[in-house]
């Protein structure tokens, strides 16, 4: 009997025993028990979380548990839970501009006000107009302009010139091969040598041309930087891109693109072209003039096109489509196009654009709502003076992988959209 009652002893606290260790390895729960207190020298650390980035306008370093408990109890917190945080960063070149078109130097952080479909956001960088560019100057060497590069080369060589002795240059060539002259330098003799290097050739890989340039020589570039296309916006032997992938391309791109265009119409079409510019006989000379024109194309359109003679790059609407092409890359990233249909138009083009660049702020911003792959977002920038116009791109198209890796950051497009002074956050403080 003895035996018996001892086994049944033992029995009985094995049993206790092993209720004992699975109540201790359930997972532990988060209930609304009131916060432990805070932990003193002797007390054994807590585990930390990581930081959450909160909104614009909320605390950056802000604790919050990884899962809510629900409706019907609490929830339980798997180990390996993970909060995430989001550190892409939208940059924006911005030039602000008085009434009489002078820019604006020595504005602070806090004279920005920027929102995103709406909402303010936070300025969390910011780069005045002392920074360096890092700026590619890529010219057209196809057959359609033998006839003025030499001019071209002077007003690429006075471009270089013009920029500040720390801004870089990158020279490509493009006809029917995409040269690399030049890798970035601010050496001005080097520049100069690669720059009078340029020969015509046949063909004109544009499309091609700007592809390379915005997603292999930009993609690692970090800090301020432009295209400056010097063409006159005509592509015939492109194979990889097009107009739509450039324009797509540019809405991602974190960097402004300059069209300087020069006008070949009449050298390609033997004169008039078989009847000149679209709906005028001639080509428009003037600035004005095309943007009248581009924007007239635009809006209403002006039904069939009769084309000109001559084989491609000769043709009425060919050189429509250029124009059309070439005002939407400016537009889209926040730049100015400018035509150069003169040697004295080209040196004022160039001339205006170093300025520029000389001249322009660079802000920065967390978006408070994370962005999905693709979508589009507006954005406006004020001023807090004025009588100040304020000239930046109007959207961007968030790209999750970001074109550069600046401070271990992500850099979505900002801004490679829109640059055309007609239709963009183009806006006069009051």
């Amino acid at each position: 009997m003895k035996r018996i009652l001892g086994l049944l002893l033992f029995i009985s606290f094995f049993a206790a025993f092993a209720v004992s260790v699975s109540a201790q390895s359930r997972a532990r729960r988060v209930g609304d028990s009131p916060a432990p207190p805070a932990p003193t020298g002797s007390s054994a650390p807590t585990s930390p979380r990581p930081p959450v980035l909160g909104g614009a306008n909320g605390t950056a370093n802000s604790q919050q548990p990884g899962r809510t408990a629900t409706a019907n109890g609490p929830e339980e917190v798997e180990a390996g839970d993970v909060i995430k945080v989001n550190t892409t960063l939208v940059t924006l070149p911005v030039s602000v501009m008085d009434r009489d078109g002078r820019y604006i130097p020595n504005l602070r952080k806090e004279d920005f006000r920027l929102w995103e479909n709406g909402v303010e956001q936070q300025v969390a960088f910011f780069s005045s107009v002392d920074k360096p560019f890092s700026v590619v100057l890529m010219i057209d060497t196809s057959g359609s302009t033998r006839f003025r590069l030499e001019d071209i080369q002077d007003a690429a060589i006075a471009f270089t010139n013009q920029l500040r002795t720390d801004d870089r240059v990158m020279i490509v060539s493009f006809d029917d091969q995409v040269r690399v002259l030049s890798e970035f330098t601010s050496d001005r003799g080097r520049l100069r040598d690669a720059i009078r290097r340029t020969r015509p050739g046949n063909g004109t890989k544009l499309y091609d041309a700007v592809d390379m340039v915005m997603n292999q020589q930009l993609n690692n570039v970090s800090g301020r930087k432009a295209i400056v296309l010097f063409t006159d916006g005509v592509d015939t032997t492109s194979r990889h891109a097009s107009y739509a992938s450039n324009v797509r391309d540019a809405e991602e791109l974190d960097a402004l693109i300059y069209p300087v265009q020069y006008d070949t119409y009449k050298d390609m079409s033997g004169g008039n072209g078989g009847g000149g510019w679209p709906g005028s006989g001639r080509v428009p000379t003037s600035p004005v003039g095309v943007l009248i024109q581009i924007l007239g194309g635009i809006s209403g359109g002006r039904g069939p096109i009769s084309t000109g003679s001559g084989g491609p790059g000769t043709s009425r609407h060919e050189y429509e489509v250029a124009n059309r092409y070439l005002h939407e890359l400016a537009e889209k990233t926040g730049a100015r196009g400018y035509q150069a249909d003169s040697s004295q138009n080209l040196s004022y083009a160039f001339g205006n654009v170093a300025e520029e660049l000389r001249r322009q702020y660079s802000l920065g911003y967390y978006p408070q709502r994370p962005a999905q792959a693709g979508e589009r977002r507006q954005v406006k920038v004020r001023v807090n003076q004025p009588n100040l116009a304020v000239r930046t791109r109007d959207s961007y198209v968030f790209n999750p992988s970001g074109s550069v890796q600046d401070t271990a950051q992500k850099t979505a497009p900002v801004l490679q959209r829109k640059f055309a002074e007609g239709n963009l956050n183009h806006a006069t403080n009051r």
